[in-house]
């Protein structure tokens, strides 16, 4: 733990940290962002149980199954082909704020269904699974900001 000499340097500790604040609230809000951007992508692919208010995959339809198979792509992979679709999800970060998402269409489609295909939501189960992960992320970097240390790289809380 950090000691003071003085109070003088304990004025000097806190000055330090209202000048880094802003900074590390940008590092934390894209350290969290990248890890709900990892997890979406790495849900892609992959069934997924029902978590919080949103619902379990169905099953992909015979159908698609076939012109999957058909175009040579793995039979009972739901959303994944080439992989385009993953690569898609990118995270923006403006100071303490991100938002994770993707520009492109089918994951749209994907994600909240058509009048032909039920919603696999991805993007809000993501956030959901992140949040331990998270809230550790914030937990040792406010942990080794507030005490001095390395922030930007700060050792994990257990």
């Amino acid at each position: 733990m950090k000691q003071f000499n003085s109070f003088g340097a304990f004025a000097a500790h806190l000055e330090r940290l209202a000048a880094a604040g802003p900074a590390v609230t940008h590092h934390i809000a894209d350290k969290a962002a990248e890890e709900i951007q990892k997890t979406a992508q790495g849900m892609i692919g992959d069934y997924q149980e029902a978590v919080g208010p949103y619902p379990k995959w169905e099953e992909l339809a015979d159908s698609t199954k076939e012109e999957r198979a058909r175009l040579g792509f793995s039979e009972n992979d739901p959303g994944y082909r080439s992989g385009a679709m993953q690569a898609s999800i990118e995270r923006t970060v403006h100071g303490s704020e991100a938002a994770i998402g993707s520009n492109d269409q089918h994951l749209v489609w994907f994600d909240l269904g058509t009048p032909n295909q039920p919603p696999r939501p991805v993007l809000g189960p993501a956030a959901i699974h992140s949040e331990g992960r998270v809230k550790k992320i914030i937990g040792a970097t406010v942990f080794a900001w507030l005490t001095g240390r390395g922030w930007r790289r700060p050792q994990r809380l257990k």
